[in-house]
């Protein structure tokens, strides 16, 4: 009843208001550089979405979105001047799709009041509302999908790894290191050994790694890669017949691209992920009819189903979402960021949502709130099929371990707030 009443005077304002301005949703995307591969389709999934929208919906609660596009070339430096460039426009959210530019962002929009939404990526500890009041990483991040690969394999091997050899195949940068300090925690808690091989950007020389993978005869090859990396790396796990069953990469070493090129000897390969794959949802045959048979689409349309297109629009309909909840919340369709921002740490997604908006069993269930802005971190897993040129989800959405993350966080998020004397607090 409720909901119901804010609906009718949000209703009410907007029947009774001016005419309003659109609501801003920037883009930092990258369609050029090394790693414009992941890039592109994520992009045009993001921006399909906001179409899909505006054309068949007339906007969010009867406000035109408008996206900003602005090209970062996954360069820290560039994305940094993106938002800059782009913050004065009303932008309502960002979401920087790169680690790099998250950390530098973080100061940032907590100071100008704007939230910042690093799903799957980014400062992981920023899952502590408490203390990072403008970041939102759910509806899962690093640490989760770290421990998802161990109880992946946990369960292939009866519950028990102990004395199991597992190599970490590592994109050597701040996002690549991510989930290091989780895999040393679960090394200790289950008995397995594991071996750190760092990858230099961009990724193209691996071959003293997997000759020492070749030496080491692991048990299982883990992998954070991203770009040309994951190609390379399951070309050359290939060229040394490493069993691809045993090779899993994170959700950003998951996609068609990665591959492809290694044809019928990537079959087998294994990836993490926090939704869903493959085309079969009502959702895409929305866009398909309002976005790309109109010519609207921000690509060739032509990567509807893939996986990085279905995250990008993922992470647009999740923004779509909290931007509807702020609307609701405030009492009005003209939000601020400020407001968004309330909309995001409100956001509740259920599988009723999800089924009304084309999207069953899309993605986890989860709610948000002050003390939890990254939701409970549930992972699945899926597996290329080589022969079809398709991802199958295999596993359920699953719990990962929240004793483990929980410390780390509480441990990381603690020394952040203690170096920039933040008092963590829930309004």
């Amino acid at each position: 009843m409720k909901s119901k009443l804010m609906t009718l005077a949000l209703g009410a304002v907007m029947a009774a208001g001016p005419a309003m301005a659109d609501l801003v949703f920037p883009s930092l995307s990258y369609r050029t550089g090394p790693y414009a591969a992941g890039g592109i389709p994520f992009a045009d999934g993001y921006a399909d979405y906001f179409t899909l929208l505006n054309e068949r919906d007339g906007g969010i609660g009867g406000v035109k979105t408008r996206l900003l596009e602005c090209e970062t070339g996954y360069n820290t430096e560039k994305g940094v001047e993106c938002y800059e460039s782009t913050k004065g426009e009303g932008a309502l959210i960002y979401q920087p799709l790169s680690t790099g530019i998250t950390y530098q962002l973080i100061p940032k929009v907590t100071a100008d009041n704007i939230p910042l939404h690093t799903m799957g990526y980014g400062r992981t500890s920023a899952k502590n509302g408490e203390v990072f009041s403008h970041v939102f990483n759910y509806p899962a991040n690093y640490w989760d999908g770290a421990s998802g690969v161990v109880n992946y394999l946990l369960e292939a091997n009866g519950g028990d790894i102990k004395g199991k050899k597992i190599s970490l195949v590592y994109h050597n940068s701040a996002y690549g290191k991510e989930p290091i300090r989780t895999l040393e925690e679960l090394s200790k808690k289950h008995g397995f050994e594991l071996v750190a091989l760092p990858v230099d950007h961009p990724g193209q020389e691996q071959k003293s790694q997997w000759l020492q993978i070749r030496r080491d005869r692991p048990d299982y090859v883990v992998m954070w890669g991203w770009g040309v990396m994951n190609q390379v790396a399951i070309q050359e796990a290939a060229n040394i017949r490493y069993p691809m069953e045993n090779f899993i990469g994170v959700w950003w070493s998951g996609a068609e691209h990665d591959v492809l090129s290694a044809g019928d000897k990537a079959n087998g390969y294994k990836a993490v992920t926090f939704h869903n794959v493959g085309r079969d949802f009502p959702v895409f045959d929305d866009i398909q009819k309002h976005v790309v048979d109109k010519g609207l689409a921000a690509g060739a349309g032509d990567q509807i189903g893939n996986v990085l297109y279905n995250r990008g629009m993922y992470a647009a309909m999740l923004a779509a979402e909290a931007a509807k909840t702020a609307q609701e919340i405030h009492g009005t369709a003209d939000i601020t960021p400020a407001m968004m921002r309330d909309g995001m740490e409100a956001l509740v997604i259920d599988e009723a949502k999800m089924s009304a908006l084309g999207m069953p069993n899309f993605g986890p269930s989860f709610n948000v709130s002050c003390e939890n802005h990254g939701g409970p971190g549930l992972v699945g897993v899926t597996q290329w099929d080589a022969s079809s040129k398709t991802w199958s989800l295999i596993s359920d959405f699953k719990p990962t371990d929240g004793e483990v993350i929980g410390q780390l966080i509480a441990e990381d998020s603690g020394a952040y707030a203690s170096e920039n004397n933040i008092a963590p607090s829930c309004k």
